[in-house]
């Protein structure tokens, strides 16, 4: 057997057997694609390698490995119930872009596996495509395994391929775990779907490109993509059941359990719950550390729908308390050697639980009332199937989980429409889908872009000058590359030189002109383009311009000016509000334009005016401060000891921009800057407020803008005083005086609304009638208000001696009703909030209320009559 290894060394292990074999080690990409629309999240090792396979980019090196975190929620609903599923996992790999292939990739991975690892060779089993009869010799001639003992599969099995594209063979690598893992079958082998024999490891040769029909010709670049996770591996290596039996998952599950006062492998009921919060949170805390913040759509509907999953299991386990915070906590201890920014994230990670699964508490108390009034809806109709859009309001709206609407139900004999429920799923789902673009092999749908050769780059030069003249390379259409762009006709020029900057990093895109003598093409938009290209957008306004050409190109000078001062307010802005409202603020996403500013934050409470003033003038002191603004170029870990501020979720290259204001700011930045902060003039906040949970968005401007927006208020404010008639300086005054005039005027004419009511109502002794000894009020009155009726009602029931009034008055042709009981109705079994909703129908409307007094709104003024018969018939039935 195998030397025990654990998670961290095993990961370990592995990157330093492919560095001494000459590859470069990558960090571990962000769970959030990058400029990838077909991919919610990081689901493969391969996945952010795309644009190295399509050769869109050139890799730092042609041999690669990582170990990528990566999440999969294609089974969810089976995670938990079984040992198998899990949604966050990290996949070990190694690549080659066009270098080595088969002969080095199954060599390594037998070394690697009986070397490094000490996995017993007799217990491990190649497979093969059936037509690979190149790598079937390799395994039996070079490696020595037993032809009996490699495998062959078809397509269904050892064939990569997704559409048209690249594609190839696979060799994947079986461990024989034991009998005690097996079902026992007398034909129990490799491929057998029990958890006996599993796999480990796969190769996938990339040498074919298919065309989607079953034809492939052999690619020129042939590629390799290994995927062994990480977790698999280690249930192997250590002999255990399951990956919640590995040694750092285990630790996870166990921390559940003594919360819970549980232990596992005891009552296979509470293992499922036990499974799942496990798993949930080791998802949440790295997605939360990516970026990923609750929402309703999305990645961030993901994540939400993680955390309430595993706040729910912590109920089902007994546990009446916040628990998901303190996990992700150990979640962080566990992994903060080989991913470090969940510690630098830490206390902003465990606000956002801790925020989350307080909101979803008050969602489960809140949906148990509402599906309460649903349940009375079903047995006042005599139905027991209650609407599958009810159940997904109540799912999609408040949080509630299905499955404990649907056990809620059950329980007294209901049940759901499940069809109903199931169609409005698929409708979201399909927003989500057609949020996404369709993909192919590779991920989004090849746009005219991605056919432009890789080799072809653009060099910035637009830090130092607004004006280069550079040679146009390429010229797009709106679906194809062209020799030339003539006038009137919209388009892409991509040329080897620019200064203007595409739009990144929140920074909006410069605007200008592309000119020589043959014509004229106005810049509307950059953008930054596969291959470190920029592409300026827009259209010729005069003659052609064509490619191979020599042309000027010249930014907006006055645009990017104003730009520049925005995006430096930003730093500022982020500094202080760390300064004002804690370390836990993380820049969660921004926009700078010409004329605004908008940053978005992590922060859990809106600001307060004393907090937001205290922000604004902080950054205003600095800007005053006159500061010099200073960019170093320097490697990332350097950057990081000086203390530089990076971005949530931003991968960055091994040498970064490092953009300091004086010793106030510095943060890792490619943007563009003042030279001084005083160039900014002035900040001004224009606005505060909450765009998803945990985070917060400022809206701001500077510069001639703030001069701009106190000039506009000058102006309503001289417009206000000429209309109330006073000074810009009494305005103040002049409001409060109409306030005055207006309170007034309103109690007088509430005045004469109650007498109104009173005498339209005429001796209201006339209509008492005795019900069981329970004196009832019950009658209509004329253009009523509901406020009004309620006063009313208080003044009828002292004649009824602590009995019963209905009312119902016509107002605008609709209805208002109220039901009111005293303390003798009310011990007698009165129930105003139940005689309101049975009669509230009638009158075509709906309400509710206490026992004590209720009310209700109605579309049908003919029907009151009949709905106060009702009323005097179900208060009989009520008292004893």
């Amino acid at each position: 057997m195998s030397k025990y290894y654990g998670v961290n060394e095993i990961r370990t292990k592995f990157l330093d057997f492919f560095k001494r074999k000459e590859h470069y080690i990558m960090k571990s990409f962000s769970l959030v694609p990058k400029n990838d629309n077909s991919l919610l999240l990081i689901n493969s090792g391969m996945a952010p390698l795309k644009p190295y396979f399509t050769g869109q980019e050139k890799p730092p090196k042609n041999r690669v490995a990582t170990c990528q975190k990566c999440i999969r929620t294609g089974d969810i609903e089976n995670v938990g119930k079984t040992a198998r599923h899990g949604t966050f996992f990290e996949m070990l790999g190694n690549f080659s872009f066009g270098d080595y292939f088969k002969r080095e990739a199954i060599s390594w991975t037998w070394e690697f596996l009986t070397v490094d690892m000490g996995l017993d060779k007799e217990r491990l089993y190649p497979s093969v495509y059936l037509e690979d009869d190149e790598a079937f010799e390799i395994w039996n001639k070079e490696i020595g395994i037993p032809s009996h003992k490699i495998y062959r599969f078809g397509k269904e099995d050892n064939f990569w391929e997704h559409g048209s594209g690249p594609c190839g063979p696979c060799s994947e690598v079986y461990y024989d775990r034991g009998e005690k893992y097996g079902c026992h079958k007398e034909n129990c082998t490799v491929g057998c779907s029990c958890d006996r024999y599993m796999e480990v490891w796969n190769n996938v040769f990339t040498q074919f490109n298919g065309d989607g029909k079953g034809n492939y010709t052999e690619l020129e670049q042939k590629n390799i993509d290994t995927g062994m996770g990480l977790e698999r591996l280690a249930v192997v290596v250590q002999d255990v059941g399951s990956i919640f039996e590995v040694d750092t998952i285990k630790a996870l599950l166990d921390a559940v359990a003594d919360t819970a006062s549980t232990s596992y492998n005891k009552d296979p009921l509470k293992d499922i719950s036990l499974r799942l919060i496990t798993d949930h949170i080791r998802s949440c805390t790295f997605m939360i550390s990516d970026g990923i913040m609750p929402q309703n759509e999305g990645r961030g509907y993901v994540l939400r729908r993680l955390l309430r999953r595993a706040a729910r299991h912590g109920r089902i386990l007994g546990i009446d308390k916040k628990f998901l915070s303190g996990l992700a906590a150990r979640v962080i201890d566990m992994n903060k050697e080989a991913y470090p920014e969940l510690n630098d994230r830490k206390d902003m990670i465990l606000k956002v639980i801790a925020e989350e699964e307080e909101r979803f508490y008050k969602n489960i108390d809140n949906g148990l009332g509402i599906l309460s009034q649903m349940k009375e809806e079903l047995r006042r109709s005599g139905g027991k199937v209650l609407d599958g859009k009810d159940a997904f309001k109540l799912y999609d709206t408040y949080g509630f989980p299905y499955d404990l609407t649907k056990e809620i139900l059950e329980e007294d004999g209901y049940v759901i429409d499940e069809e109903g429920f199931n169609a409005e799923m698929e409708k979201q789902r399909k927003k989500a889908r057609d949020a996404r673009k369709g993909t192919n092999y590779m991920g989004a749908d090849v746009t005219v872009y991605q056919k432009i050769p890789a080799d072809i780059k653009s060099e910035f030069t637009g830090y130092d000058s607004l004006k280069s003249r550079g040679k146009i390379i390429t010229a797009v259409s709106d679906d194809e590359i062209v020799q030339a762009l003539t006038v009137g006709e919209r388009g892409t020029i991509i040329t080897d030189i620019t200064p203007f900057y595409a739009t990144m990093g929140g920074q909006s895109s410069d605007k200008g002109i592309i000119y020589n003598d043959e014509g004229k093409f106005i810049v509307e938009d950059c953008i930054k383009i596969q291959g470190n290209k920029t592409g300026h957008i827009g259209y010729v306004k005069e003659g052609l311009l064509r490619t191979g050409v020599f042309v000027q190109l010249e930014v907006d000078a006055v645009k990017r000016e104003e730009t520049c001062k925005n995006h430096s307010a930003t730093h500022l802005l982020h500094k202080a509000l760390r300064n004002v409202l804690g370390k836990h603020v993380e820049q969660a996403g921004s926009l700078v334009e010409a004329d605004r500013l908008r940053f978005d934050f992590t922060h859990f409470l809106a600001l307060t005016q004393e907090e937001l003033k205290k922000v604004e003038d902080e950054v205003n002191t600095e800007i005053r401060m006159a500061l010099d603004v200073k960019t170093d170029i320097m490697d990332l870990d350097s950057a990081k000891k000086t203390g530089a501020m990076a971005l949530f979720g931003e991968k960055y290259a091994e040498n970064v921009r490092v953009v300091s204001m004086g010793d106030y700011s510095k943060e890792l930045c490619g943007g563009t800057h003042v030279k001084n902060t005083s160039d900014i003039a002035a900040f001004k906040i224009i606005s505060e407020n909450g765009i998803a949970a945990g985070v917060r968005r400022i809206e701001a401007i500077t510069s001639d803008s703030v001069r701009n927006y106190y000039e506009n208020i000058e102006i309503m404010l001289n417009e206000a005083a000429n209309e109330l008639k006073t000074t810009p300086s009494n305005i103040a005054e002049r409001i409060r005086g109409i306030l005055d005039e207006l309170k007034m005027i309103k109690s007088e004419n509430e005045s004469l609304k109650a007498k109104l009511a009173k005498e339209s109502m005429g001796d209201a002794s006339d209509r008492i009638t005795d019900i069981k000894g329970i004196k009832l009020i019950s009658m209509c009155v004329e253009n009523v208000e509901m406020n009004e009726l309620r006063n009313l009602g208080d003044g009828l029931k002292e004649k009824t001696q602590g009995g019963v009034v209905v009312l119902a008055s016509k107002v605008s042709g609709n209805v208002n009703l109220m039901v009111m009981a005293g303390d003798a109705a009310l011990k007698n079994g009165a129930d105003a909030g139940k005689i309101i909703k049975e009669i509230a129908p009638i009158v075509g409307g709906g309400g509710g209320g206490r026992p004590n007094m209720a009310q209700a709104g109605g579309k049908n003024p003919e029907n009151i009559e009949e709905a106060l018969k009702k009323a005097k018939e179900i208060l009989q039935m009520q008292l004893k």
